[in-house]
Parts: C-alpha cells; structure tokens; sequence
C-alpha cells in the first residue's frame, strides 16, 4: 500500500493542478466581465459626482478600452514568446492595481489614469484566457468555452442587481473594489500552481507573423467581432444614460442589465454541445440579428417591459456571438500564433466598441439605430463567409489547441 502512495499524491496535486488551471483564469475573467457589467451602471454617478459632460464619460469608457486594444498587442506577442501564465499573471495583476487606482479616485484625470492602467492589464490577460483553458481541456475546447463564459455570465449578472439594490448607497467606488478582490483572487489561485504545474522550458521557435495576413477567414472573423461587439459596448455605454436621463431608478436599471447578462449565462449554457459541431453558422448568423431587433426595442426608455425585452436580445445575441467566434479564431489561426490571433480577437472587440462609443456617444437614438443596423448586417454577411472557411459537417470538430 505504501508503495502506492506517490501516485496518489501525485494524481492528487495533478487534479489539483488542473482544476486552478480552469478556476484561476475564469475567476479572472469574472472579474474582466464584471468592468463591462457594473461600469456602464456606475457611469450616471461618475457623472454627478465629478460634474462631467457625456463626453468625458466617453472619454472614461474609452480610455480603457484604447489601453486594452494597446495591451493585447502586447500580449499577443509575449504569449507566443514566453510562458502563458506568467504572462496571464502580469495582466491580472496590473488589471488589479488599476482598478484600485479607480476605486481610489478623486478627479477626472486619476480617473483616466486608473482606467488606463487597468484596462492595460486586461489587454494583457483577456486574451491568453481562451488558450489556457482550452489547453487544460483539449477534447472539449468549445464546450470549456462556452462553460467558461456562461459561469462568469451567471455570477457577473447579479453584481449590477446587488449594486442598484443594495450598495449604491456607498458610492460608485464599491464596484471597482469588488473588481481588484476578484482579481486578487485570481492572482493567488494562480500562484498557488506554481508547484504542481511548472513544465520544463521548450525552445522558443521564431513566429512567422505574416501567415497572419494570408488568413482570410480569420480576418472576415475579426471584421465579425469588431461589428457585434461594438454593437453590443455601445448598448451597454448609453443604456444606462438614456435611463438615468428618464430619471429611472438605479435598482431598475441593475435589473435591466442582470436580465441582459443572465439570458447571456443561459442561452450559453443550452448553445454548450453545440458550438463544436455545424450549428455553429446558425448560431453566429443569429446574434447580430438579434442584436439589431434589441437596440430598437429599446428606443422606448419609459417601458420597462420593452427595455427588459431589449436587454434579453442582446444578451443572446451576446451568447451567439462570445464562445463561437472564440471558436473560430482559435480554428482559423496560424500554427503558433494562437495568442496573437486571440489578442486580435479583443483588439478588434475593443476598437469596435470604441468607435461606436466614440462617434454616437451624443448621437440621438434615429442615428444611432441606423449606425446600429449597418454594422450588425455586415456581420451577419461575415458570419456566412467565416463559417464556410470550416467547412464543417455533423463529424468533424475544430481542435484550437495549438
């Protein structure tokens, strides 16, 4: 019996190993979805307290979402280069402290400062997030996916609730500490792998970054991502504001935005065994559909039933959208150049919400409805072009482990 004991140990601290492996980058990403959830509820307060225009809050949107298309650049090459994790680990760590600089903030441009740091840090982490969970579960990597989205969904779906209901009270600045705690957790659950998962080094292999450009479909995925997502950080930037201008209570609009991220949590959930198979076109065709029909629905800012309605929408136009277009970039990308594909993949999720932010930030709702429709049809045109790249059947799995 004794004998046997090492092996038990060892598959002991391997069990262990993976399973930090899984929950110290999703708690991670609870934490990244969570800046998208409580910032666009807490942007009213931000602006009351600090007396800014709808264009500084803009500008305080934006700035992390710039810092995040510069810090998955950044990571897309170091993660290729150097060891995933450590990479990842630097992310969450700056991603940490910048949110704790917000938190801390007294002025508008600390405010800027914070969020630049912190949306830095995860630029760096967010897009390493897909690799190391599909590397800690290779026979299922869509499934992971979508597990990975659907539980950071369900527990970042009630923050927005929690706060309108029970800790706005304390002040917009709770939010941002409730981000650095998760960060911080997930910095710890990470470090504690440090015994039971180092690998010996391998040789670094010099990237050929030019089959980059020659991935067509790759690129028509990119072009995908850029025009839901801006689609969708729009909604979530000018929402609120529209609500809060119609003197909606805060609680109402945490239960509008949990509504959008818990129909996001649940359809991802029911999409799981799909996403590696060929309902995958169905599913990427449907969300910017959705998307689009949401936006409308949501002209109405007095109806609660039409704005809950509308944030359902988008919220499964969100699931189409998140874990199979992860799918396929992972599928599409270069040999070796997994992390910088999925650095691209945010870049292109941020620069959309950026520019959509950016130009209709005071746009009335008729312009930016039309703005809002053009860019989820030409998605709905990409969706069809990126998925016929995989020429999928009812037999065939796409494998992303690089």
């Amino acid at each position: 019996m004794t004998s046997h004991t090492p092996q038990i140990d060892k598959a002991d601290a391997v069990a262990v190993s993976r399973r930090g492996l899984i929950i110290g980058p999703i708690a991670a990403n609870v934490a990244f979805v969570m800046e998208l959830t409580l910032v666009p509820l807490l942007l009213p307060a931000i602006q009351l307290q600090l007396g800014l225009s709808i264009g500084d809050l803009a500008w305080i949107f934006n700035s992390y979402g710039i810092a995040v298309a510069i810090g998955v650049l950044l990571s897309g090459w170091c993660g290729d280069a150097f060891d995933t994790r450590k990479v990842f680990g630097y992310g969450v760590a700056l991603f940490a402290a910048g949110s704790l600089l917000v938190a801390t903030s007294k002025s508008f441009e600390m405010l800027i400062a914070g969020r630049a740091i912190q949306g830095l840090g995860a630029g760096i982490f967010s897009p390493l997030l897909p690799l190391l969970l599909t590397r800690a579960s290779p026979l299922k990597p869509g499934r992971m996916l979508i597990v990975w989205g659907s539980i950071a969904g369900y527990v970042s779906a009630f923050a927005p609730l929690f706060y309108g209901s029970f800790f706005s009270k304390f002040g917009w600045n709770i939010g941002f500490i409730f981000i650095a705690l998760l960060a911080i957790v997930a910095l710890i659950l990470l470090n504690g792998l440090r015994d039971t998962n180092e690998r010996a080094e391998t040789p670094v292999l010099p990237k050929d970054y030019s089959q980059l450009f020659r991935a067509r479909h790759l690129w028509v995925t990119f072009i995908y991502v850029f025009c839901t997502y801006g689609s969708i950080t729009y909604y979530l930037f000018r929402l609120p504001v529209w609500l809060s201008d119609n003197e909606v209570r805060t609680a109402s609009v945490g239960f509008a935005l949990t509504v959008m991220w818990l129909t996001f949590s649940a359809l991802s959930t029911l999409l799981r065994n799909m996403v590696d198979g060929p309902q995958i076109r169905t599913i990427m065709f449907a969300s910017p559909l959705l998307i689009v029909v949401g936006f409308f629905l949501s002209y109405d800012n007095e109806n609660l039933f039409l704005i809950v309605l509308s944030c359902v929408l988008v919220g499964a136009g969100l699931a189409c959208s998140n874990a199979p277009s992860t799918q396929l970039i992972l599928r599409f990308a270069p040999k070796g150049l997994s992390a910088a594909s999925t650095s691209l993949d945010i870049t292109f999720a941020r620069l959309g919400g950026i520019a959509m932010v950016a130009l209709l930030a005071e746009a009335g709702f008729p312009y930016a409805s039309s703005a809002t429709a053009v860019s989820c049809f030409a998605a709905a045109a990409c969706a069809l072009m990126a998925s016929k790249g995989l020429g999928l059947s009812a037999s065939h799995v796409p494998n992303p482990t690089p």
